[in-house]
């Protein structure tokens, strides 16, 4: 049943017109399109919005109704009446007397996305809707319905679930999808089973590693092509610098491997990480070394990528947002400035295991410059001390940024003499970037 007779009882009966064999409306004065659909036969007049009833009759064998009327006191006493004849109702825009409320759907059937906001935001589910509309092909429903009577020939010649989903992915980069989805497919068919040839012959081939930046932490900074490996990967090995935000993105499916390094505290050395990436390609799967900020920027990326080699082991790298570049635009503190900092230098103050911090100091305690230190939470008063000791004056402009990126960062503002002092009395922890120069000073005052 459908009670109305605008826009927003239209847009109900044309989510229904394709799904529902019986459709009743109740409405004084159709729209067009309403009068179209009755017209058509598509949906019967069965009486006017007040006519209580008629109303009260058709709630009798109704499945559900939609409730759509101008009058919001009528539309309540309309649902107070589906209620006493334990009818689902959905109210349009009024959610405490709907039983249930309808989502925003996109039918490429056999493929059907459905967004809801539990009706606190409706129009963004529309809007929300209408992008991921636009980035589905439209002859996806073709794609659908070809690998669906494919699916069957395809379990009996590769009974690896591994395999097939292999085959399966190596299908859709080819042009065989773009065949299918334009209905032709005696290509699409070739294509498949050559994928699947493919993937019968290389039974015991060597996979490979994927070495992937995911940014400072905020989820939205992933790159497109980060985004395609985590969803693709077979095996992920990550750390505690990956937030759940990300690892939320990963492929339900792959096998995760926690791989956590704390300074002091390494859950696995570094060359058991390496073997463990070295093994798993082995065995032929995707493997993806996912890594905060970007692989090659202070990420060991350059050592695990030598060690693979060295063992024939092929290796992508996929670069992601570094924590200097990520971290300074979410504090508003721009790493170069015109005026103030012509270069930036990226220091880290994490030194080898027993080792002392050796850094060009000379070189780093110059103005005119930015420098932007990783992992330079614990050393931080001995790099404060070494650069007033080389030139730059107690009061430069520093700034330590906690958790940049992430909904939980914190920015503190502060002189390079009082950096040890801020990361004390405010309880600091890692992850931090520190940047050090005149280019701190122009981040736009907080409020």
């Amino acid at each position: 049943m459908v009670v109305g007779s605008g826009i927003a009882a239209a847009n109900k009966t044309r989510l229904l017109v394709s799904r529902a064999r019986d459709i009743r409306i109740f409405s004084t004065n159709p729209l067009p399109e309403l009068r179209a659909h009755i017209e058509e036969g598509r949906i019967r007049l069965a009486g006017e919005e007040r006519d209580e009833t008629s109303i009260r009759a058709c709630l009798r064998e109704a499945r559900l109704i939609f409730i759509a009327t101008e009058d919001a006191a009528y539309n309540r006493q309309l649902a107070a009446w589906a209620s006493d004849c334990r009818v689902p109702c959905c109210v349009v825009d009024d959610i405490p007397p709907s039983s249930f409320i309808t989502p925003a759907i996109i039918d490429r059937s056999p493929i059907q996305v459905a967004i809801i906001s539990g009706g606190a935001a409706p129009v963004l589910a529309r809007r929300l809707r209408t992008q991921i509309e636009a980035s589905l092909p439209h002859g996806v429903a073709r794609l659908a319905q070809f690998m669906k009577r494919q699916r069957g020939w395809i379990r009996d010649a590769l009974p690896d679930i591994t395999q097939r989903r292999h085959a399966w992915e190596r299908f859709l980069d080819s042009g065989g999808r773009v065949a299918a989805e334009k209905d032709d497919a005696e290509t699409a068919r070739l294509a498949l089973e050559n994928s699947v040839a493919e993937e019968t012959a290389g039974t015991g081939k060597m996979g490979e590693v994927w070495l992937v930046g995911a940014g400072p932490g905020d989820p939205d900074l992933l790159t497109l092509a980060a985004l395609n490996a985590m969803q693709n990967a077979d095996c992920v090995l990550y750390d505690q610098l990956i937030p759940d935000a990300i690892l939320d993105r990963l492929r339900r499916d792959a096998e995760r491997i926690f791989v956590g390094k704390k300074r002091s505290h390494h859950t696995l050395p570094q060359t058991e990480i390496t073997q463990i990436l070295a093994e798993k390609a082995r065995q032929g799967l995707r493997v993806l070394r996912l890594k905060g900020g970007d692989p090659f920027i202070f990420g060991r990326g350059g050592e695990e990528m030598d060690a693979l080699m060295r063992q024939d082991i092929p290796v992508r790298i996929i670069p992601g947002i570094t924590a200097a570049n990520g971290c300074g635009a979410s504090a508003g503190i721009p790493l170069t400035h015109r005026d103030y900092a012509q270069s930036c230098i990226f220091v880290t103050g994490h030194a080898k295991s027993g080792q002392e911090l050796a850094l060009d100091w000379a070189a780093l305690a110059r103005k005119g410059q930015t420098l932007a230190i990783y992992m330079g939470l614990t050393p931080l008063a001995t790099l404060a001390r070494k650069l007033v000791e080389h030139g730059l004056p107690p009061d430069w402009p520093a700034a330590i940024i906690e958790k940049g990126t992430w909904e939980s960062q914190r920015v503190f503002i502060t002189t390079l003499e009082a950096l040890p002092e801020i990361v004390t009395q405010n309880g600091i922890a890692s992850p931090t970037m520190t940047i050090i120069g005149e280019v701190v000073k122009l981040r736009p005052i907080q409020r």
